[in-house]
């Protein structure tokens, strides 16, 4: 195997190299430079540019495999596939190769070695899915204790790199779900609220069990799972392909078609669906044993309070979900957040976290609004 060439863009003093700091494993097949390669600008110890180096190599692995090193598989915030667009050809293939590079360099120069990372995170550096501010994301996450014992976890990892906000909004809406929807009951029932305290209750129930999936699931994140088999069926390469969130940004080397952002809300309307149909199932038995004890105890309220009817209220509050909640809580995080807020206000935390949680106190309440009125739209709840 021979390499054609290798090119080295020229960039500004003010930073120095040492050969020490380049050892990464491509560049052992590279011929040796001497000393007056570069007209003395390249030392036999040392290289020196203006900035930062950027080294673009033909590296030996894209000779080997054609370039294959340029998965389009996975899913998820910007890591995941495109389609087949970026398969190492044109400007997916430089993106890449910039991705790669620039991995490196920041994992060289903060001592971390490729077999010190999680095993995902490590084979999306290799195959350029991976851009350098997510490393620095990396590093930064690394220094605390906790969000180091979270990122053992995937898929907090794909999340928390996507978003270092992620588990505050995750506090946020289960903190205040509870609050805000009991609000939004007694705002919608009033003088019912306490004659219809039974169905208030199984509202609440539902609500803190899907609180967290509704944070979860349609969260921005950057895809560390490597591509399907090649077996693997049509479907299951196309769903495996689209992000989390229809809305979120492609990061470099990554696109989405419009096909698999509309996907997204699909596959995460499936998974809402059975989230919210569990929950409303645990809710409404819930409900229904409050009401047997409260008849148990209180004889003359019988015929006055009836059971929530378990299958239809499940499976009406399960469509709710995939529908109402699914669409609000892909354009809060993908749109509302990640697109308007936190480029505003990237340097300044505190704000931004105070404005997601007012952002998402106000969702969480107009859902609640919201679904009052489709259950009793539908019949499964009466108004007295």
């Amino acid at each position: 195997m021979a390499i054609a060439s290798c090119f080295f863009c020229v960039p500004t003093p003010n930073t120095s190299i040492s050969e020490s700091n380049l050892t990464w494993p491509h560049l052992a097949s590279f011929p040796r430079l001497s000393s007056s390669s570069f007209n003395g600008v390249i030392s036999a110890k040392s290289i020196s540019f203006n900035r930062r180096v950027s080294i673009t190599p033909v590296l030996s692995a894209s000779i080997d495999n054609g370039g294959s090193d340029n998965i389009g598989g996975g899913h998820g915030g910007g890591g995941g596939g495109d389609g087949g667009k970026n398969n190492g050809d044109g400007e997916g293939g430089e993106d890449r190769d910039r991705n790669r590079n620039e991995a490196m360099l920041l994992l060289t120069e903060s001592g971390t070695g490729l077999d010190t990372l999680p095993k995902d995170l490590a084979a999306a550096i290799e195959s350029g899915r991976i851009p350098g501010s997510v490393i620095t994301r990396f590093l930064e996450l690394q220094k605390s204790a906790v969000m180091r014992w979270l990122m053992q976890f995937a898929g907090f990892r794909e999340r928390l790199l996507a978003d270092d906000l992620f588990l505050a909004k995750l506090a946020m809406e289960c903190g205040v779900g509870i609050f805000t929807k009991t609000a939004a009951e007694y705002e919608r029932r009033r003088e019912n609220f306490f004659n219809e305290l039974e169905v208030v209750c199984a509202d609440v129930a539902m609500a803190i069990i899907a609180d967290f999936m509704l944070v979860y699931l349609p969260a921005p994140t950057v895809s560390l799972r490597p591509p399907l088999a090649l077996t693997a069926g049509g479907i299951s390469k196309f769903f495996h392909n689209c992000p989390d969130n229809a809305f979120q940004i492609a990061l470099s080397g990554t696109s989405y078609t419009l096909l698999q952002r509309l996907g997204a809300i699909t596959r995460n309307g499936a998974k809402l669906f059975a989230v919210g149909t569990t929950s409303s199932l645990v809710g409404t038995a819930i409900t229904n044993a409050f009401i047997k004890a409260r008849l148990a105890v209180d004889q003359t309220s019988e015929g006055e309070i009836e059971t929530v009817p378990i299958v239809s209220t499940s499976v009406a509050y399960g469509v709710y979900m995939a529908v109402s909640s699914n669409l609000r809580y892909q354009v809060v995080a993908g749109v509302i957040e990640q697109r308007l807020l936190e480029p505003m206000l990237h340097q300044h935390k505190l704000a931004l976290s105070a404005l997601c949680f007012a952002v998402r106190t106000g969702n969480t309440f107009l859902g609640s609004l919201l679904w009052v009125d489709y259950a009793r739209l539908i019949g499964i709840q009466k108004s007295h």
